[in-house]
């Protein structure tokens, strides 16, 4: 069972039911985020029809000598998530930043703001000039505070170590992805950030539940996942060559011992019964979708399917 707080002290506590803010996946080792949104059509990582709730999720991997955050959130959010990270680790600890998405707010909003207020030791990124994708809405002062933030690049395929004691996130080019996008394995929690992907759950009220364990009666299908996907970013799919996104997505699950999926935003999936069966719906919608069985057209985003 995951550790939920609204307001958590240095050592989270144990709750029942969640509204967001901080849900400990590994006391001591990895945080998760939570800030709910509503969805009333004019979030574009939902289908316009979509009602309801969801989260934007940021994940603080915690060290006793060093932290790193996942994603930074929306700006809307900045106030909250400092507190919660600063709920959790010390005054003054090297903290580490790593958006996945360069692309998008949710990503990156924070950045500028959390160099400035944190010990921020470096912010690694797919792109050396990350100081020009991050400066939305800075001032002078912000932009001095991106030029002069460290960057670290990785690869497509890299590995990060965390503080002085050998904790190790690997690195990898997102097998399916609309943007530049990295995903993160974590191999002490056994966690897998899956970005812009496995974000398809999502709840009728603010309050959540945000985790989706194998105590859930899940409804989600591959109906469900169908048409998130293709009323989303991923419309794109249907008449694709998804056999090789297929094996990309099979390789990591293949080369990683899964046990958490950590999406940016939506649901996280706990548990292996859980990911099993996501993995499994999302690969047989994309068995459906491959070019040699459909045919590919443009779709806007006012034509849901």
């Amino acid at each position: 069972m995951s550790v939920m707080t609204q307001h958590a002290p240095r050592e989270a506590r144990e709750m029942g039911g969640f509204a967001g803010g901080i849900a400990a996946l590994a006391a001591g080792q990895l945080y998760a985020l939570q800030n709910p949104f509503a969805l009333d059509g004019r979030v574009s990582s939902y289908p316009g029809s979509a009602r309801g709730h969801s989260v934007a999720n940021s994940y603080l991997l915690t060290q006793s000598d060093a932290a790193m955050l996942i994603d930074t959130g929306f700006g809307k959010d900045e106030a909250t998530i400092r507190a919660q990270i600063e709920q959790l680790i010390a005054p003054g600890l090297p903290l580490s930043l790593f958006p996945l998405r360069l692309n998008e707010f949710m990503s990156i909003n924070n950045v500028e703001t959390f160099a400035g207020h944190f010990n921020v030791e470096t912010c690694y990124t797919s792109n050396i000039d990350a100081a020009l994708w991050f400066d939305f809405g800075a001032k002078a002062e912000g932009r001095d505070i991106l030029e002069s933030m460290k960057v670290t690049t990785v690869t497509r395929s890299d590995v990060i170590r965390l503080g002085q004691q050998d904790r190790v996130v690997d690195v990898m080019q997102a097998p399916i992805r609309l943007i530049a996008t990295r995903w993160l394995y974590d191999r002490a929690t056994r966690t897998l950030f899956s970005s812009d992907l496995f974000t398809h759950v999502w709840r009728d009220a603010e309050t959540g539940p945000w985790i989706v364990t194998d105590a859930d009666n899940d409804p989600t299908s591959t109906r469900d996942i169908r048409s998130f996907m293709l009323n989303t970013r991923y419309w794109w799919l249907e008449g694709a060559p998804t056999d090789s996104i297929r094996r990309g997505i099979g390789n990591v699950f293949d080369t990683y011992d899964v046990e958490t999926i950590a999406p940016g935003y939506g649901c996280i999936l706990r548990g292996r019964n859980v990911i099993e069966r996501h993995y499994r719906m999302l690969d047989e919608f994309l068995k459906s979708c491959d070019k040699s069985v459909m045919v590919s057209r443009y779709v806007t985003r006012d034509e849901e399917r």
